[in-house]
């Protein structure tokens, strides 16, 4: 059984003047085009030229930031405070899960609905004014939809939460503690 790998991933450095040079094309490239790689699904990868240090995630996040500072934020205030309180929080690995996993079905309904609009429409191809009434009349469903994954997504998280409390009561219920000791009231006699 062979495996093809896919097309190599797409390497990008970053020089100490802080200019991109994409080696696939020669070029020195910007924000703006690195963005594009990622809304055509481009694979890439982004090193510091000198020490081949990872950068990705940093010029991603650079591009967030550019997208949140002009145009219409996706991220409110209260919701990017939130998010820092869980760095260094027991919970950060599990909350990097959860939102990827949400994306991702997010991700998912956007595509359904997409075939759906296809089918409504057959043969006509759909222009941003059409997308855009199908949109506005999708919204309801959609926010419907997202509602209950939402409900659904809180009720899993509490029952998960609920179960590791239990498991760790009854780990530590295991443990000789001392009346009055971690977790347990002082004896209102004594």
């Amino acid at each position: 059984m062979s495996t093809q790998k896919k097309t190599d991933e797409r390497l990008i450095k970053k020089y100490p003047n802080r200019r991109l040079y994409d080696t696939q094309t020669s070029t020195y490239i910007t924000l703006s085009d690195v963005k594009q790689l990622v809304l055509d699904n481009e694979e890439f990868k982004v090193v510091d030229a000198k020490s081949s240090e990872d950068l990705t995630r940093s010029i991603l996040l650079q591009i967030i930031l550019e997208e949140e500072t002009g145009g219409m934020p996706m991220f409110s205030s209260v919701m990017l405070a939130q998010i820092i309180r869980f760095y260094g929080h027991a919970l950060q690995g599990m909350m990097g899960t959860y939102l990827e996993k949400n994306i991702q079905t997010f991700i998912e309904i956007q595509h359904k609905l997409a075939d759906q609009g296809k089918g409504l429409y057959e043969g006509a191809t759909f222009n941003p004014d059409m997308w855009s009434q199908f949109m506005n009349m999708q919204a309801p469903m959609m926010q419907g939809m997202m509602t209950n994954y939402i409900e659904q997504s809180k009720n899993l998280f509490v029952q998960m939460q609920e179960q590791m409390q239990s498991q760790a009561k009854n780990m530590f219920s295991t443990f000789p503690f001392p009346p009055g000791g971690p977790g347990q009231p002082k004896d209102p006699n004594k």
